[in-house]
């Protein structure tokens, strides 16, 4: 699809890609991936640019450019197995040990994330912004797999998007009581998974925490990395299922089965509405790798959680558009 846009981009009204950056967010979170949301919305936009002439304004272009967003997504989630995160599968964490990553599954497995660049609105009212960013946040996602497609679209549009009932019934083509009814059905889901999204600010105290953070992972002082985690912190390493439930566990898997790590280069930049680490591992030949975007979720003054998507195909950083080496790395974001 990316080579039939590259195609016509040229052609594309302005305002049709006015729109694209929100239609990613949408899409991402109705797909649950990055890569599946970027290829949603060319989609989108193509059917949009095809059909543009015949539109004649018969709703305004943002619903009609989500009614056909809405669609694709639908058909791209026709038969799907949702996507989860590890601590979705296993109730109990893991060993850490080098056996735990004998168990993988493929990527589309998985939720996937987003970097806060691509999703979120540069500027606009803070209230609203503060919405998208939690609205991205790999729990709030990772929930909202376990919603039917159309519940997971009605409550986008109704509760994220602030649509009007009326608006969304049109959208999907169904009465006021049915979208009434969807949206009930999938907050009572929400509520009962803890999937409901809350503001988490980043303040000073927590850019001093990343500050730390960074600098403890490079040096490797592992004592000082774990001392700036809760004793119960978690962490998952998707595409691997397993997962760790301590910061002692954390600590032994790094001087463990992950002392590759050492030596590594990071980038703080923001994934997910939350502070995120990019890492490249160093090479037998001195230079540096693409490794994992690390997301981490914040709370009271220390990392509760770490969620570390390896790039072991080689194609996260590229796919999600971080530099491949870290003397390439821009400014964070």
């Amino acid at each position: 699809m990316t080579s039939v846009l590259t195609g016509v981009s040229d052609e594309l009204d302005p305002r049709l890609l006015e729109h694209r950056r929100e239609l990613t967010g949408y899409c991402y979170r109705m797909l649950g991936s990055s890569f599946d949301a970027d290829d949603a919305v060319q989609e989108t936009l193509v059917r949009a640019w095809k059909s543009f002439g015949s539109f004649e304004g018969r709703s305004s272009l943002r619903s009609w450019l989500y009614r056909i967003a809405t669609n694709v997504c639908l058909d791209q989630l026709s038969g799907r197995q949702r996507r989860a995160l590890p601590m979705d599968l296993s109730g109990s964490p893991w060993s850490p040990v080098e056996a735990s990553l004998a168990a993988k599954r493929p990527a589309d497995a998985w939720v996937e994330p987003v970097l806060d660049r691509a999703v979120l609105p540069e500027d606009g009212d803070p209230a609203e912004r503060a919405v998208a960013r939690e609205s991205v946040r790999l729990a709030f996602v990772a929930a909202l797999q376990h919603l039917p497609p159309r519940q997971r679209a009605v409550l986008l549009l109704r509760d994220v998007l602030r649509w009007h009932a009326d608006e969304v019934a049109a959208l999907l083509e169904t009465t006021v009581a049915s979208v009434n009814s969807a949206l009930q059905r999938a907050r009572a889901t929400l509520a009962a998974m803890g999937g409901t999204p809350e503001e988490r600010p980043l303040d000073t105290d927590h850019r001093e925490l990343l500050d730390r953070y960074l600098d403890a992972f490079e040096r490797y002082d592992i004592d000082a990395f774990v001392a700036l985690l809760h004793e119960d912190a978690t962490q998952h390493m998707p595409p691997f299922e397993m997962w760790l439930g301590s910061a002692a566990d954390i600590g032994t898997w790094m001087l463990g089965p992950g002392s590759g790590c050492r030596n590594s280069r990071l980038l703080l930049t923001e994934a997910n509405g939350s502070p995120a680490v990019a890492q490249w591992r160093p090479t037998d030949d001195g230079g540096h790798t693409p490794w994992a975007l690390h997301v981490l979720e914040i709370e009271d003054g220390r990392i509760r959680h770490i969620t570390s998507f390896l790039d072991l195909d080689n194609d996260l950083f590229a796919r999600l558009g971080l530099p491949l080496t870290p003397d390439a790395a821009p400014a964070a974001g």
